[in-house]
């Protein structure tokens, strides 16, 4: 009788393996939404991401709700905003620090045991899971992978991804070593692939740096556009393993930035104004894409989505259980059937790298944003900020309206010429989402 019953759950699972597609997510680190070929960029190369957008649902017109890293990536694991998950910057630095709970950076950690995260839920439903790269919040475990590369807090060097910074740098083979044994287990699987690329420190071979160097580009310009073709290259390299292991076509690949990049033209590793960090296109604007050769014909799309789209059209191709509330769409049947997604704006947020106060996030809130249409508003916010930035995030405090059909640079603010136009956006805002202890600065001077 048991091995009956032995024999069924293997055939059952066998099925549920070849049922279910395995998932892919990429996370690029630090990256314009420029710098590709396939969003015409005049020199950076990316073949092998050409290639995979050519084949995807591709929306070139798509966001990060948030501009810094590690917020961002909690919302690709959570599919909430910074606000709803808590993790609003990098590092707690806190000056109010509960006496009987002395470890700010254990508490902050801990936020990510409040909310189920995409691989506790793939878990439920038979996935195996593997996390590499960046990756914040304590050991991979903790996230609710099965397998993963990040030792994690309290480990020495363990505050954004330790061991799993090396995938991508130093090969994939961590990675296709867990495809393979899913394969041969016979399970569904879920990559969560966050390079730390084309991150800095901006280290790329010679062999490509080479290339740069021929269009008389400043050294640091140069670097990052190397960087930017060397990550196209382990991407390439992982996704010609799932072809090779014949699971291409039954993979959903995802692919999406954490948040915006433009090179300082002098500073070697720094960024420029109106990049990382700030509610400008160069910070939070990002091409998101969908590829699924078992369902999704390539399309390019016009209508605005986010990152908060992610997790639910994910958690829906998986079959998985849905959380409740969840601010984004699940894009899986306006994909297959083609359909207009139903939505005219979306909305963003941004906070300090370093937080003051883990248990009030509007201590250091910086701006909110939306995008409705063609218009875009941003407002600035009185937070506090720690002198750890270097570039400041609020170069205007001013609110700034930009109609990004005709100025997608952001050079011209209109704010002052359509005060109707604030008004409506910023009631929008304010209707989003209260916010109760911090001053807007509404100044048109």
């Amino acid at each position: 009788m048991r091995l009956v019953a032995s024999l069924f759950l293997c055939l059952f699972f066998s099925l549920q393996a070849a049922d279910k597609p395995n998932i892919l997510l990429i996370l690029s680190d630090d990256q314009a939404w420029t710098d590709y070929s396939f969003m015409e960029h005049e020199q950076i190369k990316t073949p092998h991401l050409d290639k995979l957008a050519s084949e995807s649902v591709l929306f070139k017109r798509a966001y990060v709700p948030t501009a810094l890293c590690r917020p961002s990536l909690m919302t690709f694991a959570t599919g909430k905003y910074v606000h709803q998950h808590g993790i609003t910057g990098n590092d707690p630095k806190g000056d109010s620090k509960n006496p009987n709970d002395p470890d700010l950076r254990e508490s902050l950690i801990s936020k990510v045991d409040q909310h189920d995260t995409l691989a506790k839920l793939l878990g439920e439903q038979g996935y195996l899971s593997h996390q590499s790269g960046k990756w914040w919040e304590g050991n991979y475990k903790r996230g609710g992978f099965t397998h993963g590369m990040t030792r994690g807090y309290p480990q020495k060097g363990g505050r954004h991804g330790d061991d799993g910074l090396k995938i991508g740098r130093t090969g994939n083979k961590p990675v296709t070593d867990f495809v393979d044994m899913a394969i041969e287990k016979k399970k569904p699987f879920f990559l969560w692939y966050a390079p730390f690329m084309p991150h800095t420190p901006h280290t790329p071979p010679n062999r490509i740096l080479d290339k740069y160097k021929k269009y008389d580009l400043p050294l640091p310009v140069a670097k990052y556009y190397a960087m930017c073709e060397w990550f196209d290259e382990a991407c390439g390299d992982l996704i010609q393993h799932l072809e090779d292991k014949g699971v291409r076509d039954n993979t959903l690949i995802v692919y999406v930035c954490d948040n915006g990049w433009i090179q300082h033209p002098e500073k070697a590793n720094r960024y420029d104004q109106r990049s990382k960090q700030t509610a400008y296109e160069g910070g939070t604007r990002t091409p998101i894409f969908f590829s699924w050769p078992n369902k999704l014909k390539p399309q390019d799309r016009p209508e605005l989505c986010t990152s908060l789209d992610i997790f639910p059209t994910i958690i829906a191709a998986a079959g998985a259980r849905m959380p409740k509330n969840l601010p984004g769409l699940d894009l899986n049947s306006y994909m297959i059937e083609k359909k207009e997604i139903p939505r005219d704006h979306i909305f963003g947020e941004g906070f300090a790298h370093d937080i003051v106060d883990i248990s009030d996030h509007e201590k250091t809130l910086l701006y909110r944003w939306v995008i409705k249409g063609n218009y875009k508003l941003l407002l600035t916010y009185d937070g506090k900020v720690s002198k750890y930035i270097s570039t400041h995030p609020r170069t205007e405090k001013r609110p700034q309206l930009f109609d990004l059909s005709k100025d997608p640079a952001e050079h011209n603010n209109i704010a002052k010429d359509h005060p109707e136009k604030v008004a409506e956006l910023a009631k929008m805002i304010n209707d989003w989402y209260p916010v109760t202890k911090r001053k807007v600065i509404t100044e048109f001077k």
